[in-house]
């Protein structure tokens, strides 16, 4: 993958695009392309599933999509805005994930006709006219989460997702008295981690327990949680990744294995545009100050996240000493970079966040009555 991000080689249209309008999200599709086809040439798995909720622009699903991924959705609001944004994608294409939904949308979205996860055993007993004849993957919590911070930890007893290993005989008797066929098992642990060996790991994890608990399982869902570098590091080594996960499958020959890559593939694609309102200096501290903030981009106020940051008007300057780069929402947290070396900066530039493609419009809010940035694809 090549250390020059895109959006340098398009400076001049990024600039024109915040003329028109600002902030804004940019999308390179190319980019989106490219790492789907990284991802497929170098790790050997049966199936990818983008996980929607990283990216759900319609531009960007139909380019996954004509990569020949398919698509996993946590929410039936997700699985309809797919089907709506993706003419005739099949639903037997979407992996339907959900977490604690209710009993009326589970339903509405089986009725959708896409493969739905169970993430509770006491579900199949409760919504025996929900679940009753139908064919499952089970999430299992594989014990120990992992991440880049705590609140993307997606497994061990502190997590809300999956059902524990000590549960599945029972719940694999509750799937025989009302039919349910257990066809797959998943385990997530995690996004953003420096070691994808997770995945070989829940492939040796899930094989197992299939072969304990389940014989009509026919495949294993090994999770995502790539990491994407920042700061000039050096990309994933996900050649590495897929051998180990390849040497893992050999046990289970008979199953296939899928993945769920979701910021991985759109993360570098993605740009977040605003304009400088002010620069004040206050003590030792310069701020500089945007027309959008965590209203557009809530992952540093949420995670911690690290975004790199560049005035874009000018993007060859000197720097000038370190700024807080911060949003005009009011909270303290709404910081999107800390003390980050930056040029001197006047009212009206223009300044690029980079690697904000994945969980940026998604989670974005109006509050304050702001409207967060809108999206384009170029």
């Amino acid at each position: 993958m090549p250390s020059t991000p895109w959006w340098r080689a398009r400076r001049d249209a990024l600039l024109a695009l915040a003329d028109d309008r600002s902030p804004r999200y940019v999308y390179d599709l190319g980019t989106v392309r490219q790492r789907a086809r990284d991802l497929r040439a170098a790790v050997p798995v049966d199936r990818v599933l983008y996980a929607v909720k990283a990216n759900d622009y319609p531009e960007v699903l139909c380019a996954l999509v004509d990569e020949g991924l398919d698509l996993e959705c946590v929410s039936v609001f997700e699985i309809e805005h797919v089907l709506e944004a993706v003419p005739g994608f099949p639903p037997a294409r979407i992996l339907y994930t959900p977490n604690f939904a209710g009993r009326a949308e589970v339903a509405r979205a089986l009725a959708l006709g896409v493969h739905a996860t169970v993430d509770n055993a006491t579900t199949l007993d409760a919504w025996a006219e929900v679940w009753g004849g139908r064919a499952v993957t089970v999430r299992v919590d594989p014990g120990v989460g992992k991440g880049h911070h705590d609140h993307v930890k997606t497994a061990g007893d502190a997590s809300k997702f999956g059902v524990s290993p000590s549960d599945l005989p029972a719940l694999a008797e509750a799937a025989s008295r009302h039919g349910v066929r257990v066809v797959g098992l998943h385990a997530h642990t995690g996004s953003g981690y420096d070691d994808l060996g997770v995945w070989a790991e829940n492939a040796r994890l899930l094989g197992r327990l299939a072969r304990e608990h389940f014989p009509e399982v026919r495949h294993l869902n090994v999770g995502g949680g790539i990491p994407v570098p920042t700061g000039g590091a050096p990309p994933y080594d996900l050649t590495a990744a897929g051998a180990a996960l390849d040497e893992a499958r050999a046990a289970f020959p008979d199953l296939a294995v899928w993945i769920e890559p979701g910021r991985f593939l759109v993360a570098e694609a993605g740009v977040l545009l605003a304009r400088v309102t002010q620069v004040k200096q206050k003590g030792a501290v310069r701020y500089v100050g945007l027309d959008t903030g965590m209203n557009s981009l809530l992952r540093p106020a949420l995670y911690g996240a690290h975004h790199d940051v560049v005035n874009l008007s000018r993007l060859d300057a000197p720097e000038a000493g370190p700024a807080e780069i911060v949003g005009p929402i009011c909270e303290s947290s709404d910081v999107l970079a800390r003390a980050r070396p930056f040029p001197e900066t006047h009212e009206g530039d223009v300044v690029l966040i980079d690697t904000a493609g994945a969980y940026g419009f998604v989670m974005a809010s109006h509050y304050n009555r702001r409207p967060p940035a809108e999206e384009v694809a170029l």
